[in-house]
């Protein structure tokens, strides 16, 4: 589990895909306070999971949780995202953490869990859909980023049986 004190190591991690990439519509990284009181935000009621190097324990990757939204009805549902250190990509960093991420999910009030990707990125959809997640809508020229418009492909993926009657409103783990 990440800790506020992780944010200048997942801060490395995250900067240069604000800065490079349109895979966030962050256009400005935040700073090293700003980011701890984010992680302490999401440790309230979800996981945020950070991935080390084992020599120096530098922060290689994250993945968390978030709320769907702000309205009581989105109680169980969840955002979900991963990052991983550009030179590290395609070492299965951000696959175990995923894989982590998940299987922690499942013991939360949380039913279905929905992932962002800015397009293109055929190697993130290809990513989600390796873990089950499916296609549920696209937003056209939603963000613009780089000088570019941005279209964003929203992924689901239920976790739960909606036969199950939902529990109390989501973002914690099972007592």
């Amino acid at each position: 589990m990440a800790t506020p004190e992780d944010s200048a190591g997942i801060l490395k991690v995250y900067g240069p895909y604000v800065v490079g990439t349109r895979w966030t519509f962050e256009t400005e990284v935040p700073d090293a306070d700003a980011f701890a009181e984010r992680v302490r935000g999401v440790l309230r009621g979800y996981p945020w999971l950070v991935h080390e190097d084992g020599d120096g324990g530098a922060v290689l990757g994250y993945a968390y949780a978030s709320p769907a939204g702000e309205r009581a009805a989105y109680a169980h549902s969840a955002n979900v995202s991963v990052y991983v250190d550009m030179g590290r990509r395609g070492e299965g960093i951000g696959g175990g953490l995923y894989g982590e991420l998940l299987r922690r999910l499942e013991g939360y009030e949380i039913y279905t869990l929905y992932a962002g990707i800015a397009l293109p990125n055929d190697a993130s959809v290809g990513f989600h859909k390796s873990f089950g997640f499916t296609e549920a809508g696209l937003f056209h020229k939603v963000g613009f980023k780089l000088g570019e418009w941005v279209d964003l492909l929203w992924m689901e993926r239920p976790i739960k049986d909606y036969s199950l009657k939902a529990g109390h409103a989501g973002g914690k783990p099972h007592e």
